[in-house]
């Protein structure tokens, strides 16, 4: 008789998700796409014309905000619109740019932080 094989996976703790948070915020054009979301709904149509990107790019980005819970949709007959799920994302974005002013320079020049293409 065979036992079957049972795979555990770990849960990963409050680090692993925070860094994973954070990692969401720092692609760009994920980021631009919550400020852009900042001042209301838009259509996924808006928000390719926005970011200048190609539709398929654009919409790995959203099903990812989405599945991580930063952004929610209506559909509207064939469109879809998205928003922000949490308006807290605001304040997160307000308290980074308060860090941020206090420290730009700093943050411009860091060589410990490695800019990585866009996508």
């Amino acid at each position: 008789m065979s036992k079957a094989l049972v795979v555990v996976r770990p849960t990963p703790d409050a680090t692993e998700i925070r860094s994973r948070f954070f990692r969401v915020l720092g692609d760009p054009k994920r980021l631009k796409i919550l400020e852009f979301l900042l001042d209301g709904e838009k259509s996924v149509g808006a928000i390719v014309e926005h970011l200048q990107a190609p539709q398929g790019r654009v919409s790995n980005h959203l099903a990812c905000l989405r599945w991580c819970g930063f952004v929610a949709t209506r559909r509207d007959g064939k469109y879809v619109y998205y928003r922000l799920a949490d308006p807290r994302l605001r304040d997160v974005v307000r308290l980074a740019d308060a860090i941020i002013g206090e420290n730009a320079a700093a943050i411009a020049s860091c060589t410990r932080v490695a800019v990585e293409p866009e996508l």
